[in-house]
């Protein structure tokens, strides 16, 4: 019946388990590669669960429709850009390994609030201005979902892709 399990590793007469084993389990999860479709997914359903708990606690179903919506959408986009072209051309660019990871990290959140704090304006301020587009609470929203969802999205991708080209 030996055959049927798997050969106890020992060590130095020691059996090895997780708890006493020399590389800890952080570091195994640590070696895992950037996977840009893992990121995106994420990416998406943190910010919606988290932001959808909130809004159904609080009773705001203004924020419940935002959390699936603006905010998560929001943040897997930025996501898949700053994800996609850090896959393709991070490396090439030195300044995404030269300086300090939070540096990088800073500079990419500030540059993906900015254009989405654009995209924010113009969707609730010039487009109702300019088109039919009827001027809802909706629209008012994205000034302020928009350029957040993009800055945290933009932390996060770029400090995992970073930890992994160091």
């Amino acid at each position: 019946m030996s055959g049927l399990t798997p050969p106890i590793r020992r060590e130095n007469k020691r059996e090895i388990t997780d708890s006493n084993r020399r590389v800890a389990v952080a570091d195994r999860r640590a070696a895992r590669p950037f996977t840009l479709w893992r990121e995106v997914l994420v990416a998406y359903l943190a910010p919606a669960l988290m932001a959808g708990a909130g809004g159904v606690a609080s009773g705001q179903s203004g924020l419940t429709m935002a959390a699936f919506t603006s905010i998560a959408g929001t943040s897997a986009a930025v996501a898949l850009l700053i994800g996609s072209w850090l896959q393709r051309r991070g490396r090439s660019r030195p300044w995404t390994t030269a300086l300090p990871r939070i540096m990088v990290a800073a500079i990419l959140a500030v540059g993906a609030a900015a254009i989405a704090g654009l995209v924010g304006w113009f969707a609730s301020r010039w487009l109702p201005a300019h088109t039919s587009v009827v001027d809802t609470a909706r629209l008012a929203r994205l000034q302020l979902d928009l350029p957040i969802s993009a800055a945290v999205a933009a932390v996060i991708v770029s400090w995992r892709w970073r930890r992994q080209n160091p």
